[in-house]
């Protein structure tokens, strides 16, 4: 079993999440949150809870289908020429 992790911990994986969508502004779009809120959380001001950072774990997932789709009629185009 993982160890549990500080909040600042916490904090700081959640921004690098953030990070990974562009910024606050695209994963404000994504996840249909404030981006005041976002950098709130970030920042420590009010605490990231376990339904945020299962949202977040979903859109990462969508956004990993999104990258394979896109990379890969990247490599059939190339291939085909």
């Amino acid at each position: 079993m993982a160890a549990p992790i500080s909040n600042d911990e916490r904090s700081e994986h959640f921004a690098f999440c953030v990070q990974l969508f562009g910024g606050t502004t695209a994963f404000s779009r994504r996840l249909g949150i404030d981006e005041r809120a976002i950098r709130r959380f970030i920042n420590g001001e009010r605490p990231i809870s376990d339904g945020l950072l299962e949202d977040t774990a979903k859109a990462l997932r969508l956004l990993i289908a999104e990258a394979t789709t896109a990379e890969e009629q990247i490599a059939a185009s190339l291939s085909a020429g």
